[in-house]
């Protein structure tokens, strides 16, 4: 099994390194995560400056973009397949949905 992890807090938030390790002993897990925190930004996407992809020490690919930045990049050609499955998480603090 093949999973893409994102979230929204930033590729350096200790939730996604969390999760990562909780998930690697299930399956190649690739994260394109944004660079910085981008909380309450729901589905938005960049659309008019360039996004950028680097990769961290770790291992990780971060954009310069949103979390939908993220997994748009990943899945129309940075990782080269389509994962089986794309996980988002863990939040850092409360998920508020509609009520941001």
């Amino acid at each position: 099994m093949r999973i893409l992890l994102c979230n929204d807090d930033g590729f350096r938030a200790p939730g996604i390194e969390a999760l990562y390790e909780a998930l690697r002993p299930l399956a190649d897990v690739e994260v394109v995560a944004p660079e910085h925190n981008n909380s309450a930004k729901s589905n938005a996407l960049s659309l008019h400056s360039p996004l950028y992809v680097h990769e961290a020490s770790n291992g990780f690919r971060y954009v310069n973009g949103t979390p939908a930045d993220c997994v748009h990049i990943a899945l129309t050609g940075l990782l080269g397949y389509r994962p089986d499955l794309v996980v988002s998480g863990i939040n850092n603090g409360a998920n508020m949905g509609d009520d941001t």
